[in-house]
């Protein structure tokens, strides 16, 4: 493998990109790339094998996805996006079809949590490119109605997340499924070493592009650490609601019952807030992502998982109600915040024996995180009479968050080329009764 560091990035006219797709580019308002993008794009044009590790929000999806859309318009071919979550996918696909739809890109979304009839009949329509997440995929494989015989490209978008989750199993079934002589991309925030065991089994003398050290939390985000009893973390998230109430906030739970409690107290301080997590359903967290992407919602509360796919660029604040189970997580979480240059804040809960959760975190970043004093806490907030939904944003009793028993907080630190056009139809043979319409996983945990 080699390794390449570049600064300049230059412009997106100096890169070999199409005529037709460069024009495109340019009228949607990308002039020019991402350090990311500059140095992906040549070689996954000249068809090679490419490792990218770089944290979320560098730009990764058109950093893949301008040398897939113009690869398959030269040289026909089908492409495949496997992608950790639904809310990813989605994201992708909308960023793809951005610049991909003028020259007649057709892609299909195959994920769970939405009727298998519908993936079945986008599949029938030949779609250039599929992004999907690997349980539904292997799904449809298996029942025959979607075969990989014409897959050209093959991307895997944070390999590792997919790996943490389980997919593993279905990963190396779907390699082995595809063509040999495929052209491979692969992008993680870390590379461990189940990562390097696909890379060197699947990929031909991968290019290696390392953006920046695995590990490396956001610039542009200030980071704040407080030790508190677990008790007492909703208290503290009732003052830090307040202060930060001009701020859009995503909240980090590790559980999904968390997750619906938390945002049920959020909601309970007088907040607009919403919540997304596995137990939600796919037209649930769809709407809960518009209305936080929107502005309908100014705090979202969500697990690890659902939260792959937030991009939000106004996010001002990520507060990690819970620690993150993994270490590699913690960059993931507040890399959702601090986006395009902007700054941003992430603030972490730590319980007094979760030291050694933190400083496995420091390590990872190799910075300390600033250890500020707990401010006055407001008293605790009586339980609401009676579920309220989390898409009202009503106000719950005692008004603004964060007013009733404490005082101002005080923070002392002690610490493409031609249009597309029709191609042989993929072998499909739609099995009876669309049976199987749930997200089953194979081989590792359940995908939420």
């Amino acid at each position: 493998m080699t390794h390449k560091v570049i600064q300049n990035t230059g412009r997106f006219a100096d890169l070999p990109i199409a005529e037709k797709l460069l024009t495109i580019i340019s009228q949607k308002g990308f002039t020019v790339p991402t350090p990311i993008q500059h140095q992906i794009i040549p070689g996954g044009l000249a068809g090679k094998d490419v490792i990218g590790i770089a944290q979320t929000g560098t730009g990764k999806t058109l950093a893949f996805g301008i040398p897939m859309i113009q690869r398959i318009a030269e040289n026909k071919g089908h492409g495949l996006i496997l992608v950790p979550t639904r809310e990813l996918a989605l994201q992708v696909d909308e960023a793809l079809t951005q610049i991909g739809a003028p020259i007649g890109l057709k892609t299909a979304v195959i994920i769970g949590g939405t009727p298998q009839f519908r993936q079945q009949k986008a599949l029938q329509k030949n779609p250039h490119i599929v992004i999907a997440t690997p349980g539904r995929l292997m799904d449809l494989i298996d029942q025959k109605i979607y075969t990989l015989n014409k897959i050209t490209i093959i991307t895997f978008d944070e390999a590792d997340r997919m790996l943490d989750i389980g997919f593993l199993p279905q990963i190396k079934k779907i390699l082995q499924l595809s063509p040999k002589d495929k052209q491979m991309m692969l992008f993680s925030a870390t590379m461990p070493s189940s990562i390097s065991t696909l890379a060197s089994k699947f990929m031909k003398m991968p290019l290696r592009i390392e953006i920046a050290p695995q590990g490396t939390a956001a610039k542009n985000v200030e980071q704040e650490l407080f030790i508190v009893q677990k008790g007492d973390k909703i208290r503290l998230l009732d003052s830090i609601l307040a202060e930060y109430k001009e701020e859009t906030v995503l909240v980090f739970s590790r559980t999904k019952h968390g997750a619906k409690r938390i945002a049920r107290d959020i909601v309970n301080m007088g907040h607009t807030a919403t919540e997304i997590h596995g137990n939600r359903s796919q037209t649930q967290r769809e709407k809960a992502l518009e209305g936080f992407t929107k502005g309908s919602f100014r705090i979202m509360v969500a697990t690890d998982i659902a939260a792959r796919g937030i991009d939000v660029s106004h996010l001002g604040l990520v507060i990690n109600f819970d620690l993150p189970e993994n270490s590699e997580d913690y960059v993931h979480r507040i890399g959702r915040t601090g986006r395009a240059g902007r700054s941003g804040k992430a603030i972490s809960f730590a319980t007094p024996d979760q030291r050694g959760d933190v400083k496995k975190i420091e390590q990872l970043i190799r910075k300390s995180l600033s250890l500020m004093n707990l401010p006055t806490l407001p008293a605790k907030r009586p339980a609401p009479r009676e579920p309220q939904s989390m898409h009202s944003g009503s106000r719950g009793r005692g008004g603004r968050g964060g007013q009733s028993g404490g005082g101002a907080r005080k923070k002392r630190r002690s610490g493409g080329g031609s249009n597309f056009s029709s191609s042989p139809r993929q072998d499909q043979r739609p099995t009876a009764g669309h049976r199987r319409t749930g997200n089953k996983q194979r081989g590792g945990r359940r995908h939420t």
